[in-house]
């Protein structure tokens, strides 16, 4: 089951596919490319520390915002960006159509064909990717810095002049087709499907990312052409860049790249929507093991108590080897070989979910053991103690996971720029945490977790009446 891309407590959920290629697999170019950056990301030293690390603000003539990093140490730009928009922006009847348009984005631009394009790609030492997202259009590139101009080059042609020739378009579409079909019996794609319905109802949200059949199959060129115009616009671009380039250089290719595209995104509004809890989703398969979820509701990344929210997860099944979750259902009882908690964030909705799965015959009695940890937390809280490792955790493990490279860095900047927190959030982020007190935490346990969860189980054993 393809996990839904949110916003989460890990400070950014970006994932994305390191290579675009014509049929799913890199040609021998583009491998070569692949391999001579990946060789460089192993024998160059890494990027600087965090705490000497200096996030400039960068303005183009045209106003074109974006965060940049500075390391010269290493001769590779990491890019990533993202336009507001996404697949739920999809009309009804044509869902799928921002999953097919953004990846046919670098399938052949301007006078290049997508053959010529990937080969232009290739010797200018670049990768590029755009996949579609519920809240947006997400993009990555990576290219050796001698080669930047004409990288850059083929971004701005990607991005402004898309080709959507017809030959692509019906390749990329019976791709995409095929994997849908491939999905209609797979049990936890029919899962997802029935979890997310349950959820959100008629909200785009219910909707699969990579569209429907009929949706996918009845796309048109002008459908095409009108989500391209309609998402590429100047005022829902998020912008950061990492690597060996200075600020003077990068402020001549925001306006080269991004400059002639329209001032402003032409999107349909979305309403925000509050997941139906309180239901359960039952797929029966004849599984080796049955998966668990379950929903409660979560926290606006800017509401007040998202610190305190934050802390509590971590306690409750967030820190990998030491949640309450965890030491329960793994150490003491052997039920599973994972468990664990996630806040995550959409830009329309919030959950906090608790995953796991077990034994058939232990579905039963691990889902009632996950229900009363649930249970204590949210009617006693952590201990200090508790907390106190949760602060540790939190601050400690930021530089490890998420300021470890180039790659990391650049999808961290990506999320505080989604989210509003500020350049100077790295900096601020220690005291947010370590200024939460107990009774915080103890609060938002029992607002968020006393709620009865939407479960879903997949699997033969579905007995479950708690």
């Amino acid at each position: 089951m393809r996990a839904p891309q949110y916003r989460g407590t890990h400070e950014h959920s970006l994932p994305f596919p390191l290579v675009v290629t014509h049929g799913g697999v890199p040609g021998p170019r583009t491998a070569l490319a692949i391999f001579l950056l990946a060789i460089l990301f192993l024998v160059l030293p890494p990027l600087t520390a965090h705490a000497a690390m200096s996030i400039q603000e960068v303005k183009s003539a045209k106003g074109i915002n974006a965060w940049l990093v500075e390391d010269h140490t290493n001769p590779i730009i990491t890019i990533n960006f993202f336009f507001d928009g996404g697949t739920t922006q999809d009309p009804p009847g044509k869902e799928g159509l921002a999953n097919l348009m953004a990846r046919l984005v670098p399938q052949g631009a301007g006078d290049l064909d997508g053959d010529a394009f990937q080969t232009k790609l290739d010797r200018a030492g670049a990768t590029m990717t755009l996949e579609a997202q519920r809240d947006g259009v997400h993009g990555a590139m990576s290219m050796l810095s001698l080669r930047k101009d004409a990288a850059f080059d083929l971004l701005g042609l990607a991005l402004n002049r898309p080709r959507f020739e017809q030959e692509a378009t019906d390749r990329i579409r019976a791709q995409i087709l095929s994997g849908i079909i491939g999905n209609e019996n797979e049990p936890n794609a029919i899962a997802e499907r029935e979890w997310l319905s349950v959820l959100y109802g008629s909200h785009p949200y219910s909707r699969p990312e990579e569209g429907t059949k009929s949706g996918v199959a009845g796309v048109s060129p002008a459908d095409l052409r009108a989500s391209h115009k309609a998402t590429f616009g100047r005022d829902g671009l998020h912008f950061v860049v990492v690597g060996d380039i200075d600020a003077n250089a990068l402020r001549e290719k925001l306006d080269q790249v991004f400059g002639e595209l329209p001032p402003t995104q032409a999107l349909a509004p979305v309403a925000d929507v509050t997941p139906q809890l309180g239901q359960q989703v039952k797929v029966k398969y004849d599984l080796p093991q049955t998966s668990l979820t379950l929903a409660y509701p979560g926290v606006k990344r800017d509401a007040p108590d998202f610190y305190a929210a934050m802390l509590m997860n971590d306690i409750l099944g967030g820190s990998a080897f030491t949640s309450r979750l965890f030491q329960e259902v793994r150490e003491k009882r052997g039920f599973a070989y994972y468990v664990h908690s996630d806040l995550f964030q959409q830009q329309h909705s919030e959950t906090l979910l608790v995953r796991t799965a077990t034994r058939p015959d232990r579905a039963a009695e691990t889902l009632s053991l996950v229900r009363d940890v649930v249970k204590q937390m949210a009617e006693r809280g952590p201990t200090e103690a508790e907390l106190a490792a949760a602060k540790k955790h939190q601050i400690g493990a930021y530089p490890i996971n998420y300021l470890n490279s180039s790659a990391s860095i650049a999808a961290t900047l990506l999320d505080m720029q989604l989210n509003n927190f500020g350049i100077d959030y790295i900096q601020r982020r220690a005291g947010l945490i370590e200024e939460v007190t107990i009774e915080q935490v103890k609060a938002v346990a029992k607002k968020l977790l006393s709620t009865e969860p939407a479960i879903m189980i997949v699997g033969p054993h579905l007995e479950h009446k708690g």
